[in-house]
């Protein structure tokens, strides 16, 4: 039984573990890197030890993320040899530099200066202390600026040839690093990075609200959050939209499933709700829009969709988990976006800290930007299948010659360890959030109290 295991398939499964618990991490700390880099600048600014007291107690929390998060990264470098090693063989050339400049760049910077900012708060002096949060904040979205561009090239390789073993060769960096869908998926990730970021500091402070604890801190908390849900949500609605454009442009195949669309047509409508049936090539239990789905994808009410049939039933992804993961992600940013308006028309009424179904909401709000994150690299990188590098190697001819039995071992193996590390590292953070920031007293902020945006960084 063991030797009938597909290893592909299992190799799959293993990686998209892996990588789907990984980037949980990176999404969360980058947007809270440069939220502590606020708070120490409030901090340098003001004088006012209520930012201090948040920023030392949302610091530690960043450490047992960023550590959490660099943990899972490195596991994903070796299965590029185990279980990935003809991609590594063919596409090395190219993907191997783009990761070793993270490390020369990012990794570096970020370990020189993450001690001084652990630890350094009562042994340097302020201004080093906001030195060094702004290069650990730097060095975070550097590393995605890396990943991003590694992982966008494989959407979208160009700057690059074939020698006469299928071996993959750089012909121009530039054309590699920026490759067409990079600026459109390193923008909208790191927006969504820091909506995460956003809504969990949010939800954290509607929380302590709810419990009267650590008011004052919640206050702070929740309006600085609003401050960026309330205009980030709907510009990433945008980004979001010009994103889908490019992909129409370079990967129509992904587009089609995305859509549930399988013949190419103009004035085609917008799926709202289907079941993609592969056998049949038609969708079952369809709601849609008649013309609008022309419109969002072309902004043309009568534009051409290429439909999945135009394309070699061996060149399709499967539509169904693209179709879904994509109404996830869409569904939880139009979420969002009400939230930040009732925010912004509840503080407008001076009602932001004392309705309790907006604080309520917010409390579970928590989890909303994981799982559009995780939603979106559904899309993503199924949607781009059966290819691992777009148009040039098939993900089938990337897998490592290794036993399936193997693959499934490690598989389980990796469930059990990362339940029980990350399970642990989960646990401590909500505590540190049930605990909550230790004062330093006296604290002088509780004028604030009744000025939200003021307390949101605006003495």
């Amino acid at each position: 039984m063991m030797s009938e295991l597909d290893p592909l398939l299992l190799s799959r499964i293993q990686f998209a573990f892996t990588v789907s618990f990984h980037i949980i991490f990176p999404s969360f700390t980058i947007g809270l890197a440069a939220w502590l880099v606020v708070l120490e600048a409030l901090w340098l600014k003001t004088g006012k030890p209520i930012y201090a007291e948040i920023s030392r107690h949302w610091i530690k929390i960043f450490a047992v993320s960023f550590g959490m998060g660099v943990v899972s990264g490195v596991v994903l470098s070796y299965e590029f040899g185990t279980n990935w090693s003809e991609l590594s063989r063919r596409g090395g050339n190219v993907i191997g530099p783009l990761l070793s400049y993270e490390v020369l760049t990012a990794f570096f910077l970020e370990a020189g200066f993450l001690g001084i900012m652990l630890f350094g708060r009562e042994k340097v002096p302020k201004g080093v202390h906001f030195f060094a949060t702004c290069m650990v904040a730097l060095g975070t979205a550097i590393s995605a600026f890396w990943i991003l561009s590694a992982n966008s090239w494989m959407q979208t390789p160009q700057g690059f040839r074939i020698d006469d073993l299928g071996v993959l060769h750089v012909t121009s960096w530039w054309e590699v690093i920026f490759n067409p869908s990079f600026p459109y998926r390193f923008t909208h990730m790191m927006a969504a990075a820091y909506l995460t970021t956003a809504f969990v500091v949010g939800g954290v402070g509607a929380w302590y609200i709810l419990r009267d604890r650590s008011v004052p801190h919640g206050r702070i908390m929740l309006g600085m959050a609003l401050c960026i849900i309330v205009w980030l949500a709907p510009l990433q609605l945008v980004i979001g939209d010009l994103h889908g454009l490019n992909a129409r442009e370079h990967q129509p195949a992904k587009i089609a499933a995305v859509e549930a669309h399988w013949e190419t047509m103009r004035g085609a409508p917008l799926v709202l709700f289907a079941w993609p049936d592969v056998e049949t090539e038609s969708n079952k239990y369809e709601i849609a829009i008649p013309k609008l789905g022309s419109y969002v994808l072309t902004h043309d009410w009568d534009g051409e969709v290429r439909g999945l049939k135009s394309f070699p039933p061996e060149d399709r992804p499967n539509p169904i988990i693209p179709f879904f993961s994509f109404r996830i992600m869409v569904g939880i940013g139009f979420i969002m976006i009400a939230l930040g308006l009732a925010g912004a028309v509840l503080w407008l009424m001076g009602r932001l800290y004392t309705t309790r179904w907006f604080l309520h909401a917010m409390t579970w709000s928590i989890p909303l930007g994981f799982i559009a994150v995780l939603a979106g690299w559904f899309v993503a990188e199924v949607g781009r299948q059966p290819w691992v590098v777009y148009n040039v190697l098939r993900t089938a001819d990337a897998v490592s010659p290794v036993a399936g039995g193997k693959v499934l071992t490690s598989l389980i193996l990796f469930v059990v360890v990362y339940g029980i590390v990350f399970g642990a590292g989960v646990y401590y953070i909500a505590k540190l959030i049930g605990r909550g920031p230790d004062k330093t007293p006296p604290v002088p902020d509780a004028d604030l109290s009744h000025r939200p945006l003021a307390a949101a960084g605006n003495p």
